[in-house]
């Protein structure tokens, strides 16, 4: 596909985009549902230790936006991290990468939806399942579908429409959390919560607690601001300040939201240990302990908010999914198309598939801790591919301008990517099984679609360059196999695990180095891609 072809299908996206718009829409994408249950679900796992899991959580996530706010800078164009992939390995690994990408994003609007209606099913019993912990109903089911078709519509909007209608709800996101943290923290009688119940939780919590209670998955959006660098009129700056800026708004928020949940409870609330922490309306966490604090006004906001927050993050990733698409169908990752623009510049195309995929992603993952687990583990494992790209463009194009430069980036990329790897590992075998069998499947329907059906040359699918995959894929799935989280045999304890998935981690970084693209075929294909922006 030529690009002059391409540029006649997608035409150009317009840059309304500025810097607020870019912070916030990085913002709410991160403020969604995890707010409204990750303390709660935290706190059982890893008692008090949950607050360091925030602190912890924060670190991991700050490391690996570091790397991709540095990239970003030098792939001012929306769905920026389909074009990283290209430079670093190749076509072969951009077209894997592109569709593993969009198995990340796409179930987010999903999973928020289903947060929404879980809220709901307090005062209107038809959404869940009665006794069936969370799982949807048939009416359950059509709902969230319906709202997937709203913010896919609303996502139809001139973009900088869109960003304006987020701002204002970013601005409430921000709002209630605030007045949440302030309300607890001036109820709260017991301050020694802390050390009830010590016998009741253990510090491997403080690690499996990170994907098990959302508090990874709650971090994740930073990148819409990267998803959304082609619609801006100065990336340079704005998206490498809209990403670490977002990190740590959300990341203050996150700390204390944790911190004030945990001083709001009472002794007698933990009577049978962390584990079982239980409070009427506990579907809806912080609401349910407002009301048992006579915070009726809180219990309200929280129910409001319970649909905005949400119903925000839901709408941002539809928009940071459906830019993927478009690079996939611009690099020839994905069908054509995918590039065709409406009367707004806005991929229609790409748009729609977000909601036909993310209603089918409701069937799997019927419940919203199930669907958070998958997606930490996919959308990690798509990440630890910034950590890489940023060495082997480092090694390959050390003269590149880089308006941002991550510092020590050969002690810290490392270090981001043994941190995606252990997130992975933490999400447990079962989940991690069903990852990787998602990801052989569609492999080997791409190989034999490449090589059986349009019969390309062998030479030209990038196997030299994509073979680093296997070690990295098989050798994270042996040790969760190994590991005692999530099914696993319990062969590994705790921490040696850790020094086991670091270990490997490091062989694995060493032999994708190795496999990278040279330095000419990596400034080649940044001049292909300077074509296309």
């Amino acid at each position: 596909m030529s690009t002059t072809s391409n540029l006649t299908l997608s035409g150009k996206l317009r840059r309304d985009a500025g810097i607020v718009g870019l912070l916030f829409a990085s913002t709410t994408s991160m403020i969604g549902s995890g707010w409204l249950f990750g303390a709660y679900h935290a706190s059982k796992i890893a008692g008090p230790l949950s607050i360091g899991s925030w602190v912890l959580g924060a670190v991991i996530i700050m490391l690996i936006a570091l790397c991709f706010a540095e990239l970003a800078a030098l792939f001012p164009r929306s769905g920026a991290l389909v074009h990283m992939s290209h430079a670093s390995h190749g076509e072969g690994l951009g077209r894997i990468w592109c569709w593993l990408l969009f198995l990340a994003y796409v179930p987010v609007p999903a999973v928020e939806a289903e947060a929404i209606v879980t809220y709901a099913n307090n005062y209107l019993p038809y959404f869940i399942q009665p006794g069936s912990a969370g799982l949807l109903s048939v009416t359950g089911f059509i709902t969230c579908a319906a709202l997937l078709g709203v913010t896919a519509a609303l996502n139809l909007m001139v973009v900088r429409w869109l960003l304006n209608v987020n701002s204002t709800i970013t601005w409430w996101k921000i709002l209630v959390p605030v007045l949440t943290i302030i309300g607890l923290m001036a109820a709260s009688t017991h301050w020694d919560v802390t050390s009830a119940a010590p016998g009741t939780y253990k510090l491997s919590g403080m690690f499996t607690a990170l994907p098990a209670a959302g508090i990874v998955f709650s971090y994740l959006g930073f990148r819409t601001a990267i998803d959304l660098g082609g619609e801006t009129a100065n990336p340079h700056r704005d998206i490498p300040l809209a990403v670490i800026g977002s990190v740590l708004l959300a990341a203050a928020i996150y700390i204390m939201l944790q911190v004030a949940f945990i001083w709001a409870l009472s002794p007698a609330d933990l009577a049978h240990g962390w584990a079982q922490l239980s409070f009427k309306g506990e579907m809806g966490p912080f609401a349910g302990l407002a009301a048992s604090l006579g915070l009726g006004w809180m219990a309200t906001l929280l129910y409001i908010d319970a649909y905005i927050s949400p119903g925000g993050t839901g709408l941002m990733y539809v928009t940071g999914g459906s830019r993927v698409l478009f690079a996939a169908g611009e690099m020839g990752a994905g069908p054509r198309m995918l590039t065709r623009l409406n009367g707004n510049k806005v991929p229609w195309a790409a748009v729609l598939l977000m909601w036909v995929v993310g209603a089918i992603f409701l069937l799997p993952f019927p419940a919203w801790q199930k669907m958070v687990s998958y997606i930490t583990s996919i959308t990690v494992l798509t990440y630890g591919l910034g950590p890489v790209a940023l060495l082997v463009l480092r090694r390959n194009l050390p003269e590149l301008h880089r308006p941002f430069r991550m510092w020590a980036a050969p002690l810290l990329a490392p270090l981001a990517f043994i941190c995606s790897n252990l997130v992975i590992y933490w999400t447990g075998f079962e989940t991690n099984t069903f990852l990787f069998v998602i990801v052989a499947i569609g492999f080997v329907l791409y190989a034999l679609y490449y090589h059986v059906i349009v019969r390309k040359p062998v030479g030209e699918f990038g196997w030299n360059h994509i073979g680093w995959l296997l070690p990295w894929f098989g050798g994270i799935w042996l040790l969760s196999y190994l590991g005692g989280i999530g099914g696993g045999r319990g062969v590994i304890g705790f921490g040696w695990d850790i020094a086991l998935v670091a270990s490997w981690s490091v062989v694995v970084m060493l032999l994708a180095m190795r496999c990278a693209l040279a330095r000419e075929q990596t400034a080649t294909m940044m001049e292909r891609m300077n074509q296309t922006s």
